[in-house]
């Protein structure tokens, strides 16, 4: 069972990707399927400085709720960064990358969630 602390900086998560345009936004709870997070957030973006300026979205925002960041990697050639907050793992792809990688499918043991009916609902209260 995922605790609200971490369903509300996920939802934040979210609201900051969608902010600066991130396309096809997934959330996957992996938090029956596997021990290294609860959440993987997925999206998309168009080109290197969008790709980074969704990282940085990220990172000010769940910085700023307390969440300090892990790990991250990719950023500097932006195909794909992965950003790792523990229970919130945030991947941001290049079309390409995200094409060829598939986490959706990869991870389709985990449940997928609506990620902006998850943000509303979680937002709301």
């Amino acid at each position: 069972m995922v605790d609200n602390r971490t369903k509300e900086l996920a939802a934040s998560a979210i609201e900051a990707l969608e902010n600066k345009k991130a396309e096809d936004i997934s959330l996957i709870d992996i938090s029956e399927v596997s021990v290294i997070a609860d959440y993987f957030i997925i999206a998309g973006g168009n080109n290197k400085s969008q790709i980074q300026a969704l990282s940085d979205a990220v990172d000010e925002k769940l910085g700023k709720a307390g969440l300090p960041l892990k790990q991250i990697e990719g950023y500097n050639n932006a195909n794909w960064i992965l950003l790792d907050f523990g229970d919130i793992i945030v991947h941001i792809f290049d079309k390409e990358n995200r094409l060829f990688y598939d986490l959706e499918r990869i991870w389709r043991d985990g449940k997928k969630i609506d990620a902006k009916e998850f943000k509303e609902d979680v937002l709301k209260n």
